[in-house]
């Protein structure tokens, strides 16, 4: 859940939806406004600390202020 309290914390103010979806399989997916932002599915393997906020910063948040600040 820490991909998600990141992003919450950091960006709440320009993020529309969030959707997380794990499963016992080993599905971990971050879908932020409805793109897909990270897939374990894809990459092979869980996402490394900060790795999901870096990725929605570079793609959505340049330019843009942290929330609060």
């Amino acid at each position: 859940m820490s991909a998600a309290t990141d992003l919450l914390k950091t960006y709440q103010h320009i993020i529309e939806s969030l959707i997380l979806t794990t499963g016992g399989s080993g599905i971990f997916d971050v879908t932020v406004n409805g793109d897909l932002l990270y897939s374990k599915g894809v990459t092979g393997r869980h996402a490394h600390p900060g790795e999901v906020l870096e990725l929605f910063g570079a793609k959505y948040a340049q330019g843009v202020s942290p929330y609060g600040t």
